[in-house]
């Protein structure tokens, strides 16, 4: 055993990235090749063909360390996740300059409002525009985004609770990162990404983030709360927002009843289980 967290950790037995030499044997190592995720969304799975591990979404930088049989093997330039994606779903590098701000946009085949979209894309897409019309902007692609849903690509928002908001009633779904689809972990990454705060993708890696509350300190707006599996953000000092299988949705849910039944949940079938194990105050710089 290396003691390398494999989530991590850019290396599956066929090749590594070049700068683990030295660090764990590889049979060969690349510097790897970055390319753009094309369709709206895209799993990335702990096997070829295996289970969702987490999403990447449109316009996101992939990393790819080895590719064969239809699947690339990378790493995430997001949060630094490694897994499988289809090599389909990967295109040439392309360099982003604004990001989907709204819970989906539409892409308009024509800069018109009535024009069929032929697909949405979701929160923290990465597009290139290549034509400012005013109402819409033109991408890349050729297809045309409402100019209310793109911010520029070092544009923040200033709250993460406001952001989480905009996920409420999203279905609960292992793994996921975006509007179809979003588990615990994944609401609180887009949250404090979207705010310029780094985020690691699980909850224990996200239990790291800034400091621990002393004891009998209060809870605030914005404070990450744990429980061995699950991770939520506090909306006040009494309200919790998360993602979770009880409700199957992003909700509200008073802390004192999220505590109780998740203390009741020993096994963690619907998200958690047993005590509250951190409270957490997140400063900007993560």
């Amino acid at each position: 055993m290396n003691g390398l967290d494999p989530r991590v950790t850019p290396a599956n037995g066929h090749a590594a990235a070049h700068e683990l030499r030295g660090v764990l044997e590889a049979t060969r190592y690349v510097k790897g090749t970055i390319r753009t995720v094309q369709q709206p969304l895209v799993n990335l799975s702990d096997a070829p063909r295996g289970d969702r591990s987490s999403q990447l979404l449109f316009g996101e930088a992939f990393r790819v360390i080895d590719e064969r049989d239809g699947f690339a093997f990378g790493q995430s330039l997001r949060d630094g996740y490694c897994g499988y994606v289809l090599s389909a779903a990967l295109s040439r590098q392309e360099a982003a300059t604004h990001w989907v701000a709204a819970p989906a946009t539409h892409l308009y085949p024509r800069a018109r409002l009535k024009a069929p979209p032929e697909v949405a894309i979701f929160f923290g897409s990465h597009v290139r525009v290549t034509s400012d019309l005013g109402e819409f902007q033109k991408i890349s692609t050729g297809h045309f985004v409402p100019t209310q849903h793109l911010q520029r690509l070092r544009a923040r928002f200033s709250d993460p609770v406001g952001v989480a908001d905009m996920f409420l009633g999203t279905p609960y779904l292992w793994g996921g990162c975006s509007r179809w689809g979003i588990d615990c972990s994944g609401l609180v990454q887009q949250a404090l990404v979207a705010c310029g705060i780094d985020c690691p993708r699980d909850s224990d890696q996200q239990s790291a983030l800034g400091r621990a509350l002393h004891q009998g300190e209060p809870l605030q707006r914005g404070d990450l709360v744990f429980w061995k599996g699950h991770v939520g953000i506090m909306a006040s000092d009494t309200l919790l927002l998360h993602a979770n299988a009880h409700h199957m949705a992003v909700a509200y849910e008073p802390l004192d009843d999220a505590r109780r039944r998740i203390a009741a949940n020993a096994e963690g079938t619907s998200g958690g289980a047993g005590e509250m194990t951190d409270r957490r105050r997140i400063t900007r710089n993560g």
